[in-house]
């Protein structure tokens, strides 16, 4: 019995090495093939075959970890069966020797080797009945282990599929001309992830190449509900203010952009949404208070 678990843990830890060379040995080639690029990998085919290629990789990781609680599992099981054949031959040989005592008793009356018998024969269930007992919670334990493990695996395996679609739809998103459809596509991606906030403010945007402030002022706010300090969600509200004629609004929205993002200072002199408020002196002002506070 010692020996048998011995020799399982041996094995589970060769295994548990074995998981790590090959992991280590799959990133080290990955990293050589990534220094020897000679060209970016901008295409989304590219992209599409480097989710793959991740999907695949946590996949065969899962099933081997998977083979690996099998494999225990397994150990397990055999440890059990040779535990209950060997109570059952010590019990087997300990009722010979009761025999043979038993035959020699047998001048002095019936009654007690009745009654050693029975004793023997208690003593003999309660040990087994132990035994048998105390393994079958060690084997509802490890299968509560496995299901946990099998929910994580289908867990993450339907999270990876979730990221592959969404960022399919992304990338169809910024290859659309149109406003409309790019609205669709937008539509599709809060379906898969309802709060989105990225999801939400682009389609703001598109929203306002349709000339629907209003619409995009309140896609503006569900993503603020979301996350309130979505910096581009501020910006949006600022186009779709300026757009309405709301122009103190719009640059109140502004400089809570700014604020939160220095990246959208840039993008406030060539924005052509923005056109009717760069005459104003209160948004001058607000630029010019942005840049002496950075």
């Amino acid at each position: 019995m010692p020996f048998s678990k011995s020799y399982a843990k041996v094995c589970c830890l060769i295994l548990l090495i074995l998981v790590s060379v090959w992991s280590t040995a799959t990133e080290t080639k990955n990293e050589e093939e990534i220094n020897t690029l000679e060209k970016p990998l901008y295409t989304p085919f590219i992209e599409r075959y480097v989710l793959d290629e991740l999907k695949q990789l946590r996949t065969d990781l899962a099933n081997t970890k998977h083979e690996l609680m099998q494999q225990i599992l397994d150990r397990e099981h055999t440890s059990v069966d040779r535990a209950v054949t060997y109570a059952t031959d010590t019990v087997t040989y300990f009722f010979y020797l009761i025999a043979g005592v038993s035959s020699i008793l047998v001048l002095v009356g019936w009654t007690s080797i009745r009654d050693i018998k029975e004793k023997v024969q208690s003593i003999a269930d309660e040990k087994i009945h132990n035994l048998v007992t105390e393994y079958e919670a060690r084997l509802d334990a490890i299968e509560q282990q496995l299901k946990q493990k099998t929910r994580h695996i289908e867990e993450n395996r339907d999270e990876i599929e979730l990221t592959q679609e969404v960022q399919s739809l992304w990338l169809r998103a910024q290859q659309e001309n149109s406003a409309a459809n790019r609205i669709a596509i937008y539509d599709q991606i809060l379906k898969l992830k309802p709060e989105d906030c990225e999801a939400l403010t682009y389609k703001a945007d598109s929203v306002l190449e349709l000339n629907e402030p209003q619409w995009a002022v309140n896609l503006c706010n569900q993503a603020l509900t979301i996350d309130p300090g979505n910096s581009h969600a501020f910006y949006q509200l600022a186009c779709a203010h300026t757009v309405m004629g709301y122009y103190e609004d719009a640059i109140d929205y502004l400089s809570e952009a700014i604020a939160l993002s220095e990246t959208f200072r840039d993008d406030i002199e060539t924005d052509p949404a923005l056109v009717e408020l760069r005459e104003l002196e209160s948004f001058k002002n607000m630029l010019n208070k942005g840049s002496s506070a950075s």
